[in-house]
């Protein structure tokens, strides 16, 4: 597998669509490409998605136009539907196995997951002979800097691993909500927590002040 061209870092929303046109391309061959209206049924799923989002079309033709800006995602020609249908662009551009394919849309679909939740959840995505078939194509992807390993959460016996395409993990937190990852803090947050904490400091010294007069 080859990776030369410099790694896209997606939106959760562009993540979402690429995501959802990578699964569908295997899970529902006869209804793709897709239409606008059938790619934010799929970003909308309940099951299979992690987390759960409610995208509005406006939202998934934003991510589909950036998409396609990368190279990522292109308009289908031919066939006689009048509606317009896109398809992912994603092996074209970094050529990857099935196996590779299967493991990055789960990623980009339910989150960090441990080799074992990959080879659970791929069933239709890929058919992997043996848990041995998953950690060969989790060593190829983080060869080629599409995938990282996680440390290991308080009693979980297998490391998670996380697709680097997106969002940064947060490589220390417990992670036992419903959403996996989170982003890394933005200097606008940062700021904000510097200036409650300046104001904390300075109503400590206030009431220091009122309950130990000089």
């Amino acid at each position: 597998m080859e990776s030369e061209r410099t790694l896209p870092v997606l939106n959760a929303e562009e993540l979402r669509v690429l995501g959802a046109l990578m699964e569908k391309s295997k899970t529902t061959p006869d209804y793709y490409p897709m239409t606008v209206n059938a790619l934010a049924a799929a970003c909308n799923q309940k099951t299979s998605r992690k987390p759960v989002v409610d995208y509005s079309e406006e939202t998934v033709i934003n991510a589909i136009h950036s998409l396609k800006s990368r190279s990522l995602v292109a308009t289908a020609v031919g066939g006689t539907s009048r509606a317009v249908k896109y398809k992912h662009n994603f092996t074209t551009v970094y050529p990857l196995s099935n196996a590779e394919l299967a493991i990055l849309c789960l990623l980009f679909l339910r989150g960090p997951q441990t080799p074992g939740e990959l080879n659970t959840n791929s069933g239709r995505l890929h058919e992997f002979s043996s848990l041995e078939g998953v950690h060969d194509a989790l060593n190829k992807l983080m060869e080629a800097n599409f995938v990282t390993e996680l440390s290991k959460r308080p009693g979980q016996k297998e490391a998670r691993f996380t697709h680097l395409l997106g969002d940064t993990v947060n490589m220390d937190e417990d992670d036992s909500s419903e959403e996996s990852y989170t982003r890394s803090s933005s200097p606008g947050l940062e700021a904000r927590v510097s200036a409650l904490e300046n104001e904390v400091t300075q109503l400590k010294d206030l009431i220091n002040k009122i309950v130990n007069p000089s």
